[in-house]
Formats: structure tokens, C-alpha cells, sequence
């Protein structure tokens, strides 16, 4: 299925990427919150499409009855630009994977498990968290596996949320903590994402990659007439690309 998106004149497209809200310590994620918040206020009159690509929470997991606690100012301005008729997507991540009904139910977010492929005016995006994108990668490719395993998932549903949430946020805080916030370019040959957009490229025409989950910002010439853009983070970059109908730029909120 290709998404197809007409910009309205003078309407952007926003991309951004791994707020890990919830992420230790809790000051410093509720300030991240607020600043993001912000920004969706500056953007939203201008705002016609808003992707999110995943790793927006540090660690999500919905119950039945269930929700985390914590996030009400970004839900509620999720919601507001539902309301207020933008268009929301929302990627899941290998840190928010667990996102189920409530969600979309509440705020009105449009959930992709899998990359999707978007035709924007006369331009075509590969849009995707940008895990899981390189085809010997067996070890992430297992773990992976194991997250979205639905029996799993109706084990781990079992367990008290109190228990259970501690369990996911320790887990999630050592997982991102060990990797360290900001990562470095690990070159061409072996950037996963860029070994996947090169092997795609060789039987599709795209015009952008756009992905998050490296915590790196990354505007990557793939060819004459193909990009990668990686998204960054908003633990430390808060970076950010909008595209208005003609060019896709990286930029930085402060």
C-alpha cells in the first residue's frame, strides 16, 4: 500500500523521532515532554501531516483495563491535533513496540508495525523506526521476535502492572543507558540502514529514507536523486526534518 499525500498550500510535513519519554530520571523526561509539547504548538498552524518514528515513549505497554501513568500533556495535544483535523502516524519502536488499542483509540494516531511507503506531491518516502533493517542481522531479528510474540505478550499481560511496568522501564532504561544517548556515524559499510536503502533502491524508486532509531541526525546523498534522513533524537539534538512540498531539511528546536 502507498500512502498518497497532497500538500495544501502553505501546509508542512513533520518528522520526528525518539523522545524516550519515561526514560531515567523523571525530571529531566518531563522537561524533554514540555519542550515537545512546545514545539507542536509552534508547528501546528502550519502543520498538515505529523510522523512520529517510534521510540516516542522509553518503554509503553498497554493492559486491557492498563495504561501507563505519566505523558498527559503530549496525549492531550495528540489528541488536539486529531480534533483539529492533522494527520497523525505513529511507528512503533523496539522501545514502544507494545502499543495496542488505546493509543489510537484515544488520541487518534494512525499505528504502523512496518515501514510504510508515502507518496508526498510528486516525491516518494521509505518512512520507518529504522530497527530491524538489515537482512543478517540475526541476533536484533530474534529479540525482536521474541517482543512480538503474542503469547509472550499475554504471559508478560498476567503479571500486576505494577510489577510488570517496573520490570519494562528497568529493562528499557539499562537497554538505552548501555548504548549511551548520542551515537556515532559507524561509516557507509556499516550503517544498517544505509546497506538496506542502497540493496532496496536496486528495484524501487525512492526519493527519501526517512528513519529514527540510531540517535544520530544524518542527511545521507544515497545517489543522484536518493537521500537517507535519520531524525536524531530529543534527548540531547531535539531534531527534527519538515518537508514543504518541494524539500526535506533537518533542523534543530532549541
Amino acid at each position: 500500500m502507498v500512502y498518497k499525500i497532497k500538500l495544501q498550500s502553505g501546509k508542512k510535513i513533520f518528522f520526528a523521532s525518539d523522545l524516550h519519554l519515561g526514560l531515567y530520571p523523571a525530571k529531566k523526561s518531563v522537561e524533554r515532554e514540555k519542550l515537545f509539547v512546545r514545539w507542536m504548538n509552534e508547528v501546528e498552524p502550519e502543520t498538515q501531516v505529523l510522523f512520529l518514528l517510534g521510540d516516542i515513549f522509553d518503554f509503553w505497554y498497554e493492559y486491557r483495563k492498563v495504561v501507563p501513568r505519566g505523558f498527559t500533556r503530549f496525549l492531550g495535544k495528540l489528541a488536539e491535533f486529531h480534533d483539529r483535523g492533522i494527520e497523525m502516524h505513529f511507528f512503533t519502536g523496539n522501545h514502544d513496540v507494545w502499543v495496542f488499542d488505546y493509543l489510537p483509540a484515544e488520541t487518534g494516531v494512525i499505528v504502523h508495525r512496518e515501514p510504510i511507503t508515502a507518496e508526498i506531491n510528486d516525491k516518494i518516502f521509505f518512512i520507518g523506526h529504522g530497527d530491524d533493517m538489515w537482512k543478517d542481522d540475526w541476533g536484533y531479528k530474534f529479540l525482536k521476535t521474541i517482543f512480538t510474540s503474542k503469547t509472550l505478550q499475554w504471559m508478560f499481560s498476567r503479571l500486576h502492572p505494577n510489577l510488570a511496568l517496573s520490570i519494562g522501564h528497568t529493562w528499557s532504561k539499562h537497554s538505552r543507558l548501555s548504548k549511551g544517548i548520542s551515537e556515532s556515524f559507524l561509516g557507509e559499510d556499516k550503517e544498517h540502514q544505509i546497506l538496506f536503502a542502497r540493496d532496496y533502491l536496486k528495484n524501487n524508486a525512492v526519493d527519501y529514507f526517512v528513519f529514527g532509531h540510531r540517535h544520530i541526525t544524518l542527511d545521507f546523498k544515497l545517489s543522484e536523486t536518493s537521500r537517507l534522513i535519520n531524525l536524531g533524537e530529543w534527548i540531547k539534538a531535539n531534531s527534527f526534518a519538515e518537508f514543504d512540498g518541494y524539500n526535506l531539511k533537518l533542523k534543530y528546536y532549541k
